[in-house]
């Protein structure tokens, strides 16, 4: 490995330590994946984040496979085809933030209670129906949800940020979660007003220029 891809793969590790800082995610729940050459980089399964080493992220190719000794996530289908489908991602974040997954275990999306809503892409940040972990279903059912945005919730499971660097989509992990807070607060008092989707579509043409915009 070049000095370039060690730094690559070690800015997966800090990202990995900074969810759980963040309290987006819990243990090894969450996993990381980062465009590189004609594939990616991405977690290996079921490693503490604090004994990762760049010799430990996993180098997938394009199609689907992989060297190393570490054996990449369980979710490497859907970070893989995020990766294929969009060419205006190259890092895509998934973890379970206890407010995004709660609402996901609602099988609810976020609609446009905020106008931050709209640093998603839409007016509303999409709930994908219920498939079983690292199974073709569920990353069909990413894929759909992610159809013109950059995040997702996945029914009973968790959440799904992307952005054109990892900062990007580590930012829309933090704004997504901080969302699903929102929602489910005012859910305690009642069904919350929205905003319209002109009002969205307002925002995010003023949000051109916006500092974390992709």
């Amino acid at each position: 490995m070049n000095q370039q891809d060690i730094q690559k793969r070690q800015s997966i590790i800090d990202a990995c330590r900074r969810m759980n800082a963040l309290g987006v995610n819990q243990g090894t729940s969450g996993n990381i994946s980062v465009r590189h050459a004609d594939g990616m980089l991405v977690t290996p399964t079921s490693m503490p984040y604090d004994a990762m080493q760049p010799e430990d992220i996993v180098f997938m190719n394009g199609d689907g496979e992989w060297q190393g000794a570490r054996q990449p996530s369980s979710e490497w289908r859907f970070h893989l085809d995020i990766l294929r489908a969009r060419s205006d991602v190259n890092a895509v974040v998934h973890a379970h933030p206890p407010y995004c997954t709660s609402l996901s275990i609602l099988e609810r999306p976020i609609p446009p209670i905020h106008y931050m809503v709209a640093v998603a892409g839409g007016s509303d940040i999409r709930c994908a129906p219920y498939a079983t972990f690292g199974t073709d279903e569920l990353s069909v059912n990413a894929l759909a949800a992610l159809e013109e945005r950059k995040a997702c919730l996945l029914a009973h499971h968790g959440m799904i940020a992307t952005g054109t660097t990892l900062d990007k989509a580590m930012w829309l992990t933090v704004e997504v979660e901080t969302l699903a807070r929102q929602y489910l607060t005012c859910l305690q008092v009642e069904e919350p007003p929205l905003l319209s989707d002109a009002e969205i579509q307002n925002v995010i043409a003023r949000m051109s220029n916006y500092g974390h915009r992709d």
